[in-house]
């Protein structure tokens, strides 16, 4: 179907130097999309995109730290300058920090609020400056989907990431906000929705998750337990979802958080 097509639509991606990132990328370029992919490391945007051209897609490079509002605007001048739109906008910067952390030995009230604050700001501020930026252009030039990223650290309570939980919960009340607000100023033009992933492996998590030769680790093995898919999800297994919701397919869908997560938010662990 046609709907679920994202040709001629330009869709930008932060954190799309990111594992997540990677697969976001792909799977918009592959749906017929252009992709911009924003993101700190430049080597890394610069080879995604020349991929993405060499494989007969459209891709651009733009070195961007979302914590910037001037790095965002001169990448938004340059989309508009090369293509003359924007219709998406995938908020994929994010991720935990060790500041954000309590590991079980440590006492609770005395845990860092600079750390804390480290990836709040990050995972909510660089959500919503983003959107700032973008979204008006959207808003007020045609129509878009704007598509942030949530997690089941949103939605229970997952021992020892704290400051990554409250900066999810968050967003998630940012997104159920934002689409109202939006909807009520704009009408259907502009959309924002979540999708909230469940345990994927990245270079973050890794460590957390796996040990150096690929097995388990206590936490891995109890994540796994607790998704009934028993395994962790793969990159590729979000493009579906993102694709969605990014297309017209989903034109009466805002304000929702959809988990990709097999399982895991429905699952007691009885």
């Amino acid at each position: 179907m046609d709907n679920f097509s994202l040709k001629d639509k330009v869709i930008l991606v932060t954190g799309g130097t990111g594992i997540l990132g990677d697969a976001f990328v792909k799977g918009i370029a592959a749906a017929g999309g252009t992709v911009g992919i924003l993101g700190r490391n430049e080597k890394i945007a610069r080879e995604r995109a020349a991929a993405v051209n060499a494989g007969g897609g459209k891709a651009i490079a733009l070195v961007t730290d979302v914590m910037k509002e001037a790095d965002l605007i001169a990448a938004r001048d340059k989309v508009i300058d090369t293509y003359g739109r924007i219709d998406g906008l995938v908020n994929g910067a994010g991720g935990n920090m060790p500041g954000g952390v309590i590991q079980p030995d440590q006492d609770i009230f005395t845990m860092s609020m600079d750390g804390m604050r480290q990836v709040m700001d990050l995972n909510l501020w660089g959500t919503l400056i983003p959107t700032q930026v973008f979204g008006e252009v959207m808003a007020k030039g045609g129509k878009g989907s704007i598509v942030n990223i949530s997690s089941m650290a949103s939605q229970q309570a997952i021992t020892k990431v704290l400051g990554y939980s409250m900066a999810k919960a968050a967003v998630d009340s940012y997104t159920k906000w934002f689409a109202v607000e939006a909807a009520n100023r704009y009408g259907d033009t502009i959309r924002m929705n979540a999708i909230a992933p469940g345990f994927f492996l990245t270079e973050q998590n890794r460590t957390l998750l796996t040990q150096p030769d690929g097995s388990y680790t206590e936490r891995g093995n109890l994540v796994v337990k607790n998704t009934p898919f028993k395994r962790f999800g793969h990159a590729d297994e979000l493009i579906g979802a993102l694709v969605w919701l990014l297309s017209d397919a989903s034109a009466f869908v805002t304000g929702t958080v959809i988990n990709v997560d097999g399982g895991f938010s429905v699952f007691s662990g009885v």
